[in-house]
């Protein structure tokens, strides 16, 4: 009994691979189309003369974890 689907092969994928390229890169130069942009949570303004960085616990858990 022969499989009636055929084997994949680099040929097919490289083919597909391009064709998804090509297609993105046409979606992206087209004018008046976006992609839809996610909900960003809203920052804090960053502060004028400096002192934004404040060590949180969050950080120090990092520095702890990036010890060598």
């Amino acid at each position: 009994m022969q499989d009636s689907q055929p084997k994949p092969s680099r040929r097919g994928f490289f083919i597909g691979a391009a064709a998804t390229g090509a297609t993105a890169a046409v979606i992206v130069a087209l004018p008046g189309i976006s992609a839809p942009q996610a909900a960003l949570p809203e920052l804090k303004p960053a502060p004028e003369k400096g002192g934004g960085y404040s060590l949180t616990d969050h950080v120090k858990r990092y520095y702890k974890t990036a010890r060598v």
